[in-house]
C-alpha cells in the first residue's frame, strides 16, 4: 500500500495550488478591470474556471462535462 501520508500531503499541495491560482487569476483580473464590482470579478473567475483555451471539449476522450457550467 502506498504511503498515505505522502498522498495526503501531494492532495493538499495540489489543491493549495489551485487556490493560490485562483486568487492569482482575482488579482489579475481586479488589475485589468480597476473599477469592477466584486460580483463582477467573481462572474468573470468563474467563467475562467470553466474556460478551455485550446482545449474547448476538454483534455480527455469522452463526452463533455457541464459540471461546472
Amino acid at each position: 500500500m502506498p504511503d498515505q501520508s505522502a498522498a495526503a500531503a501531494r492532495l493538499r499541495l495540489a489543491l493549495e495550488m489551485y487556490e493560490f491560482g485562483e486568487q492569482a487569476q482575482r488579482s489579475r483580473l481586479r488589475r485589468l478591470r480597476p473599477t469592477a464590482t466584486d460580483e463582477e470579478i467573481e462572474k468573470a473567475v468563474r467563467a475562467w474556471r470553466v474556460s478551455r483555451p485550446g482545449a474547448p471539449m476538454g483534455d480527455a476522450i469522452g463526452r463533455p462535462s457541464h459540471r461546472f457550467a
